[in-house]
């Protein structure tokens, strides 16, 4: 004999008749709405959408209950945007446009979506066979946001003023950045200007000034005014006239171009000054040791940077830094084109200004190669180039090209010749090795690129680099990830130059690891040019640091000790103690005590930054045995809009405005030192182009009487652009509201909702077991519609007044009578 158990179904219930015992008499409860399966109720939330574990958007989403579950309407178009493949599959294609579907397993077999309510997370699952085969990281153009009409002005200003013991009278020098522009539309219209004095000279230089716009179409951008012609194929020259370029950024993928990391040794408190085409584009002040600047704003995509340290005594140290495209390689399919027309500019105030017009393509081809080449034509000089570039898997990326070039000079020489070029480019990550680039450049002695022959002067013998065309180059930047034991770095650079003897030089490598929470680091620099130039023609650098952490005996900070010894100069020791205070970092400082040896003396300085909402400020003092110096700075950004003017930090191409109105001095997550002002604005100075960019706020830091429903947005800005981020606000107090029905509390469940204006973020609340409901960003004086089932006695209208108190709580409790 046996038994067969008896299958049974059951599921959680709850009797919404046992609520009705805590107030008898109170009008009936309709609570059936919920009562349903889903656990919520239907209807529109705003959600993260994730399509197949991938964050796409978050928006407004309708929600329908089917078999005990809510979910979601889409229409065959949003689908479509996501990356299905809707014409595959006929029921899809056949829906009008504006229908919804709800059940994706209907029309896509083994599609599925679920909603977690609890985190507001809609997850829709699409097999990989019916999706498009979209690069990672594609963002549909359509939605590609031209921004807000807006003014924008970046600046950054420096100085310094030195005393001397020696002698009555200071010395001072002063560099101001200015980055302009106005957005109108699609147009981005920019000026980039820079003013520089120093020992009562004093210059002002229009760097370039130009309008800008993307053409999707052709994903590439216009240029009319001064730019930079691209440094793909031909060096990269400065000109005034038009310009069509492929752009990157509109590309899933795609690499992004890259501002080179300038590294130096100090030997005491020193102005350390980047040009670049005879520019002054960056000037700071750095404290004795190693330094490596990384926030650049280059002018060009390539061409040298010259590095100026001038030293608290006065005496200055030169070196190069080289800054070169990596290898010229396409995927397959993909077009790179750039056309030139306009005429020739230089910061020389000999150089010659031709009319000049280039083209350039770059096309990948199958086989992981890519072929590229170009034409520049100007009156008295042409060149033509050709090269190819291979991927070898494991092996990196090679390209080679040669450029023949015609020029007459000047002097009316006439010049033929040839110039060969190898570049190399590979991350090994079994390794951790990265070659940035390595490359190779030779030129005949007939060849000069278009710059040396628009520049170079022959009868200027006190100029070599005006006086003598380049012969060879070779660059190669390494990094070595050495995992727990550190990291390695050496960048490496020579030039040597036809009919000139000797070799531009400049070297740098460093060896940095952390053990125990304790970094140190060694550094070297060699630098070198022609000897005749002087005495500075050779110098060599070594710097050795250690930073220990304090954070046992004051937080955020950590004590230092650094040594600097230089071939032409004598051995530094520096003592220091550096941090970061306040709650976001926003302060940093430091404080140095140094020795030097040869008489050298003593010396110190005093540091400090801070990075707030308004922009970045930073004082400093040096000293010595012969002079005392004070040097300072600050920079930010401001931007005028059609909700009014809003002042942020220095800002990059690209920014998003955070909309919050009322929602004063709230952080802007992921940011330092961001925060709305007194009207509840904010600049988010730096957002990536063509790409998906979450803003968010921090809720808990909203004042009390500010609310918001949601507290992320998502911006997918065009190049320049001002794009807004739009916070939906509630605005007043936030109240407890006890409501009674002609004598009685109104049902538990009852919904009460705020009357507003058109268009305002609805205010609703569910009401409790006595009658209390609980509202925020109510106002001062109002009313309130509360229904608990559609018959006319089962709805009411409350008018309220909240209590006037000299010190309001941060909850106002009050009744109200609902008739």
């Amino acid at each position: 004999m046996s038994l067969q158990p008896t299958l049974a179904l059951a599921e959680d219930y709850f009797n919404p008749h046992a609520l009705e015992m805590t107030e008898p008499g109170q009008p009936a409860i309709d609570l059936g709405h919920f009562s349903s399966p889903a656990g919520q109720l239907p209807g529109t939330y705003r959600v993260d959408i994730y399509f197949n574990d991938s964050r796409v958007d978050t928006r407004d989403v309708n929600f329908v209950e089917i078999d005990g579950a809510l979910q979601p309407e889409l229409t065959a178009q949003q689908l479509k945007d996501m990356g299905v493949k809707v014409e595959a599959f006929p029921a899809l294609q056949e829906l009008p446009a504006t229908q919804t579907i709800t059940q994706l397993q209907d029309y896509i077999p083994d599609a599925f979506s679920r909603f977690t309510f609890g985190t507001q997370r809609l997850d829709i699952s699409i097999p990989q066979a019916a999706l498009n085969a979209e690069a990672r990281g594609y963002v549909d153009p359509s939605t590609w946001d031209q921004g807000l009409t807006a003014g924008l002005l970046n600046y950054s200003f420096s100085g310094a003023t030195t005393s001397h013991n020696n002698r009555s009278g200071t010395d001072s020098s002063y560099y101001l950045n200015l980055r302009s522009g106005l957005n109108l539309g699609a147009w981005r219209l920019r000026n980039y200007s820079t003013y520089n004095q120093s020992n009562g000279t004093s210059n002002w230089n229009n760097v370039n000034s130009y309008a800008q716009r993307d053409i999707h179409a052709l994903k590439g951008q216009l240029t009319l005014g001064d730019s930079s012609t691209p440094g793909d194929v031909f060096s990269s020259v400065q000109f005034r006239g038009a310009q069509l370029t492929s752009d990157d950024n509109m590309f899933p993928d795609s690499l992004k171009g890259f501002a080179p990391v300038v590294r130096g040794i100090a030997q005491s408190n020193a102005q350390v000054t980047v040009r670049q085409n005879g520019y002054i584009i960056y000037q700071t002040y750095v404290p004795a040791g190693a330094f490596a600047i990384t926030d650049l704003y280059p002018t060009a995509s390539s061409g040298d940077m010259e590095i100026t340290i001038t030293e608290a005594d006065g005496t200055e140290r030169r070196s190069v830094q080289p800054f070169s495209a990596v290898p010229v390689m396409l995927r397959e399919g993909r077009l790179k084109y750039a056309l030139t027309a306009g005429e020739y500019r230089s910061s020389a105030s000999t150089a010659s200004t031709p009319t000049f017009a280039q083209g350039s393509l770059i096309y990948g081809t199958p086989f992981d190669a890519t072929l590229y080449g170009g034409l520049l034509a100007s009156g008295k000089y042409s060149s033509g180039s050709l090269g190819i570039g291979h991927g070898f898997g494991e092996w990196g990326s090679v390209s080679a090209d040669v450029t023949q070039a015609k020029a007459e000079l000047r002097d009316g020489s006439k010049h033929d010749g040839q110039s060969y070029r190898v570049q190399y480019a590979k991350d090994i990550a079994a390794t951790g090795t990265t070659f940035t680039l390595a490359s190779y450049r030779y030129s005949t002695s007939g060849y000069y690129d278009f710059q040396e022959a628009n520049e170079i002067d022959p009868d200027n013998f006190n100029n070599w680099r005006r006086t003598y065309n380049k012969r060879s180059r070779a660059q190669v930047n390494i990094s070595q990830s050495l995992g727990d034991k550190g990291n390695f770095y050496v960048n490496g650079y020579q030039q040597d130059f036809w009919r000139q003897k000797g070799y531009e030089r400049s070297v740098s490598a460093g060896y940095n690891v952390s053990h125990n929470g304790i970094h140190y680091g060694v550094d070297y620099t060699y630098s070198q040019a022609p000897a005749y130039e002087g005495r500075n023609s050779k110098d060599q650098q070594l710097s050795f640091n250690v930073q220990v952490p304090l954070e046992k005996v004051l937080p955020r900070a950590w004590a230092s000790y650094n040594l600097n010894t230089s071939k032409q100069g004598n051995t530094t020791h520096n003592v220091g103690l550096g941090g970061t205070a306040l709650a976001d970092n926003n302060l940093s400082y430091n404080v140095q005590q140094r020795h030097a040896s040869q008489g050298g003396g003593t010396s110190g300085s005093a540091n400090a930054s801070y990075k707030g909402a308004l922009g970045e400020a930073r004082a400093g003092y040096n000293y010595d045995s012969n002079s005392q110096q004070v040097n300072y700075g600050v920079q930010g950004g401001i931007v005028a809009h059609p909700y009014g003017v809003t002042f942020s930090q220095n800002q990059g191409e690209t920014i998003a405005l955070v909309r919050a109105p009322g929602a004063a001095d709230a952080k802007v997550r992921n940011t330092t030192g961001v925060r709305t002002d007194s009207r509840g604005y904010a600049v988010v100075p730096y957002v990536s182009t063509y790409r998906k960019n979450r803003v968010a706020l921090d809720s808990e830091t909203l004042p009390d009487d500010v609310d918001m429903e949601v507290n992320t947005q998502t911006v997918i800005p065009t190049k320049g652009a001002v794009v807004l981020a739009d916070f939906k606000t509630r605005v007043g107090s936030r109240v407890l509201m006890t409501l009674t029905y002609q004598g009685k509390p109104v049902p538990f469940g009852a919904t009460a909702t705020l009357v507003q204006e058109d268009g305002a973020l609805e205010n609703n609340g569910i009401v409790g077991a006595k009658g209390e409901v609980y509202l925020s960003g109510v106002p001062d004086q109002g009313k309130v519609n509360v229904s608990w089932g559609n018959a006319n006695n089962q709805q009411c209208q409350a008018n309220f007044t909240l209590p006037t108190k000299d010190a309001e709580p941060s909850i106002a409790t009050f009744n109200a009578v609902c008739r």
